[in-house]
């Protein structure tokens, strides 16, 4: 690289980090003003980030930390536990991963994170980013962190006319380019802050931009057109039956999921597969799929939708109201959502069929001993 061009993207460094010492966003895992970083909740943070905004993961952040303040906590806290307090917040696979990273760095490491990226990218749930996030933020190595800010950033910076997914070697190198050996981390976090709070995707306040003599894309009077993104493929859309069973005392009827793939470890309601087409038997309402036992169920219509990563799906709900002594079914159980591992598509379900004036049986029983919903 010319001299001239190091002197540029030193400079770089230097404004976006005096930058961040004043107008840096004050977050309950981060340490400003010299203080060190604690590597777990680096890691307990940067894990829940993952597709999710800073605003939704700041509660359950502080939950998390207040009922297991500690890795080894962590580590010997139950599945379920886990999984309860995740409920909400989406991509359940980061949370099953979350608890065995956990315990892999108890097993591993005697309880405490490697500071090598290598090692770190060793451990269940972590992968580049992440690994790259904890040892630049946690342990002040010099490390290369490139999230969707930084893509946002860089892309404006340097003017990248390629599309983003195909442009992450290029984010790299304009990233690595401009990360210092020292505080390496905190300048990670000010292009993310700068990305999140100036450097925004809509109307972007260059005129409060530190860099904004340096950025290319300003200077051409582009940069809202960066990154350049491919078009967007239509989400594919599936349908599926799901049965909600409520008892007098609001518990309703669900099993766990199998531990591994969409939901996995999570609970439940009894439903038909997720499928693109309408399955064998199938139609809207589900008046003709088998439920899990014989009831007065209602075959009025009554339906959510949920939009996941990859697909959207709507779930046409079937519901009764049976008595305290039914019996239960096998693999399955009577259980209060709100307190147990359920995610949010199935507690949409639930909340939807206990406000829905078409419940068969007993409506009230809709309404009793229910707790707030996240």
């Amino acid at each position: 690289m010319p001299i001239a061009q190091q002197a540029v993207d030193g400079l770089t460094s230097v404004k976006l980090l005096a930058w961040y010492d004043v107008h840096g966003r004050e977050l309950p895992w981060r340490m400003k003003g010299g203080r060190a970083a604690d590597p777990y909740r680096v890691w307990l943070s940067e894990i829940m980030l993952q597709q999710t905004t800073v605003a939704a993961v700041i509660p359950y952040f502080e939950t998390f930390t207040s009922i297991w303040p500690t890795l080894p906590l962590l580590a010997a806290a139950p599945l379920d536990d886990v999984l309860k307090r995740w409920a909400g917040l989406g991509y359940y696979s980061r949370a099953r991963n979350l608890h065995a990273c956990a315990q892999a760095v108890m097993h591993r490491h005697g309880g405490a994170f490697p500071a090598e990226e290598a090692a770190l990218l060793a451990l269940p749930g972590i992968g580049a980013y992440t690994a790259a996030a904890i040892a630049a933020i946690g342990f002040g190595q010099r490390a290369v962190v490139v999230d969707g800010n930084v893509d946002r950033v860089m892309t404006r910076l340097t003017a990248i006319d390629a599309p983003v997914s195909q442009a992450k070697p290029l984010i790299r190198a304009a990233m690595d380019q401009r990360t210092p050996a020292r505080r390496a981390g905190d300048f990670a976090q000010a292009v993310m802050d700068l990305g999140a709070t100036i450097c925004t995707p809509r109307s972007p306040s260059c005129l409060l931009c530190p860099l904004a003599d340096e950025c290319v894309a300003h200077k051409q009077g582009r940069a809202e057109l960066f990154p350049i993104k491919a078009p967007k493929k239509p989400k594919p859309e599936r349908q599926a039956v799901a049965f909600v069973a409520f008892r007098p005392d609001g518990t309703v009827l669900m099993r766990q999921r199998a531990a591994k793939g969409l939901l996995g470890g999570m609970l439940e309601l009894p439903a038909t597969g997720w499928d693109s087409r309408a399955a064998e038997g199938f139609d809207l309402t589900g008046a003709f799929v088998t439920p899990p036992f014989a009831a007065n169920w209602n075959n009025e219509p009554l339906s959510i939708r949920h939009v996941f990563t990859h697909f959207a799906l709507t779930l046409h709900l079937r519901v009764t109201h049976v008595s305290e002594t039914h019996a239960t079914p096998d693999g399955f159980a009577w259980v209060v959502s709100e307190n147990s591992a359920v995610p949010t598509l199935f507690q949409k379900a639930i909340d939807a069929a206990r406000e829905s004036t078409l419940a068969v049986g007993n409506p009230k029983a809709s309404g009793e001993k229910r707790s707030k919903s996240r």
